[in-house]
């Protein structure tokens, strides 16, 4: 020490307080170093286990991504058919128009009668009846079912009725008349698909009513239509007939892979 307490200058600076390396919380002996210790990170890095589709075997995901591309071909190969239904007529749909109507008929075809400037006015109620081969060998003909009513009674007080229950039936007849004369002759190279369609619904919904019965078959079906037109409202002038109009079809032979309820 110099005179007045002043450090000597011979000796250097007065050495400070002795510190070790920073530390964190207190760690006990054995614990590895870059260990997390107390929620605080030490040095290494913390993963938990993977989860969702990075958590399967590279088999599994190429699988999974296998499957997503497929579906998002499904997609967009639907989208541009029905954009090409639906569009004005062009090179592509000129080109290709035979695809697009195998693809869009009957199950997605397209109808815009909601924004008609004259809406339908008349209800149109669906019925059918078979002949039914026995397992004796006999033949005997059943009652006509009303397949529309049927429809009508799932439909009445359900909040979320199916499509199916709303415009299958509907939209089966509505393709059968289009491609059809009066006299039920078909019009056109999409007629014999729109009976097949329809027959195979009135099938499909005779066994459910177990038409047919243990061991007998369904051998042949009728389908007729009745047409009533909707009575005008009361402060309109307009004078319409209510008597239903029949229009009943020729038998139709049920093919051996339907008979039994099955659409072949």
């Amino acid at each position: 020490m110099g005179p007045g307490g002043d450090p000597d200058p011979d000796l250097g600076a007065a050495p400070g307080p002795v510190t070790g390396p920073e530390v964190g919380p207190d760690v006990g002996p054995g614990t590895a170093p870059g260990a997390a210790v107390a929620g605080v990170a030490t040095g290494g890095s913390v993963s938990g286990p993977r989860t969702g589709v990075a958590g399967l075997s590279l088999r599994y995901r190429l699988g999974a991504a296998l499957a997503l591309a497929v579906v998002a071909i499904g997609v967009c190969v639907h989208l541009g058919m029905t954009f090409l239904h639906v569009a004005p007529a062009n090179t592509v749909s000129k080109e290709h128009g035979e695809a697009i109507q195998q693809w869009i008929y009957p199950e997605f075809e397209q109808n815009w009668k909601l924004f008609a400037p004259n809406p339908l006015q008349q209800n149109i109620s669906l019925q059918v009846r078979a002949d039914i081969r026995t397992a004796d060998g006999g033949v005997r003909t059943t009652r006509w079912y009303d397949l529309s009513a049927e429809d009508g009674r799932t439909i009445d007080g359900n909040l979320l009725p199916s499509h199916t229950q709303q415009n299958e039936l509907r939209r089966a007849w509505d393709f059968f008349v289009a491609t059809h004369d009066d006299e039920n002759r078909p019009v056109g190279g999409r007629g014999a698909l729109s009976e097949s369609y329809l027959r195979r619904i009135v099938v499909m919904r005779l066994d459910r009513a177990d038409a047919a019965g243990p061991g007998d078959v369904v051998d042949r079906v009728q389908v007729r239509s009745r047409t009533t037109n909707v009575p005008p409202p009361e402060w309109s002038d307009e004078q319409v007939s209510t008597t239903p109009v029949d229009r009943t079809l020729p038998w139709w032979p049920v093919p051996e892979d339907e008979a039994r309820g099955g659409i072949g």
